[in-house]
């Protein structure tokens, strides 16, 4: 399948004249670990050295099979000490993924915005044409961009893979993803994470047909087309079910259909709210409504604050608070993320009062 998708040759001649384009990717001992092996070594005649955990073992090899920063530590730590081109790695079950090279991480938000942008690079979307884009609500607006300027349909859709599958067998979609590292297309109705990473390797091969690029030229070259999306997710794990409710209380009461009191306010940093509400979506194929899927509030320039809750149980809630800053100076493209949402996420916390409500004065992750 992967074959039929993707230019096998084309990524083979491009890292057969590129000797010095190496890749590393890590199975993190779950289901992937075989493809990875079949892939790279054996299909695309690499070294041995680019693979790593690649065997399957059902405790994982005593590691967490999440495809971040945090836990695919090992990788992270091997592609900046050894000089690497492009990591990625897999997860448990194959269908997330993480893609990063020397000095770059490449955002799942990022990362599915790109592969829409650069389709025509990739056989199969050239065959099929792309029929639409859309990414889950948390996700950042950065594919909303590319379909813009691209003129393709696209969808805004609450977080579960179900929402992308009525719209792919209607016909309306190509290509999707969400922000907690799962991307996919409709080869199949799911995310995927080998079709991702490969889907990279092909668009790489594709764009060093014309000039040297590597992951970071990528990236750059895309923000230079359609500005950045600076993007994180703060979660708050175990917080007291009363106090996180109380926290979304307060938030659906400043979005409620009264907000007019909210639009237009400028939070502090040059943050005016142009619109806010609690994201309700219904389904364009089969008209089902999905009610209180987070609470968003869009600023004017395109930043926006996300807030969700989940798992209200006796362990607890986890609050999840995701903050999106757009940046269209092109001289600050390669600020650091954290820095650049730092003014953002000073708002949310005040916005929100999570702190007094919850206690908690730092978050349990963030990624």
């Amino acid at each position: 399948m992967l074959k039929d998708i993707f230019d096998f040759e084309l990524i083979k001649s491009f890292l057969k004249s590129n000797p010095d384009f190496t890749i590393l990717f890590d199975g993190m001992h779950g289901v992937t670990g075989p493809y990875g092996q079949r892939i790279f070594v054996s299909e695309l005649g690499l070294s041995q050295n680019s693979v790593m955990n690649c065997v399957p073992l059902p405790d994982f090899g005593g590691g967490h099979p999440d495809p971040n920063l945090t836990y695919a530590h090992e990788l992270v730590e091997r592609v900046e000490k050894e000089n690497i081109s492009f990591g990625a790695a897999s997860d448990g079950d194959g269908d997330r993924n993480m893609i990063i090279g020397k000095g770059a991480f490449v955002t799942p938000s990022d990362s599915v915005a790109i592969i829409a942008a650069q389709a025509d690079a990739i056989p199969y979307f050239r065959r099929t044409k792309v029929k639409g884009l859309a990414r889950s609500m948390p996700t950042s607006t950065a594919l909303d961009l590319v379909a813009k300027k691209k003129r393709y349909e696209y969808f805004e859709v609450p977080t579960g893979w179900k929402f992308f599958g009525n719209l792919m067998d209607a016909g309306r979609l190509s290509i999707c993803g969400e922000e907690s590292f799962g991307t996919g297309s409709d080869h199949i109705r799911e995310k995927d994470g080998v079709w991702a990473v490969i889907a990279w390797l092909n668009i790489i091969a594709h764009a060093n047909q014309k000039t040297k690029a590597g992951v970071n030229d990528i990236l750059q070259d895309h923000y230079s087309e359609y500005g950045r999306n600076f993007f994180s997710r703060y979660d708050y794990e175990e917080v007291d079910s009363e106090g996180a409710n109380k926290v979304v209380d307060r938030l659906r009461a400043l979005v409620s259909t009264d907000r007019q009191d909210l639009i237009g306010k400028d939070l502090g940093n040059g943050f005016i709210v142009k619109d806010g509400d609690d994201f309700e979506y219904t389904d364009p194929i089969d008209g089902s409504v999905s009610k209180k899927q987070g609470v968003r509030i869009i600023f004017e320039d395109g930043s926006r604050l996300i807030v969700r809750l989940s798992g209200t149980g006796s362990q607890g809630a986890t609050i999840r608070l995701y903050v999106e800053k757009y940046e269209s100076d092109s001289s600050k493209y390669r600020d650091a993320t954290k820095d650049a949402l730092r003014p953002l996420i000073d708002v949310a916390l005040e916005l929100t009062q999570l702190t007094a409500f919850t206690g908690r004065k730092e978050p349990t992750v963030i990624t």
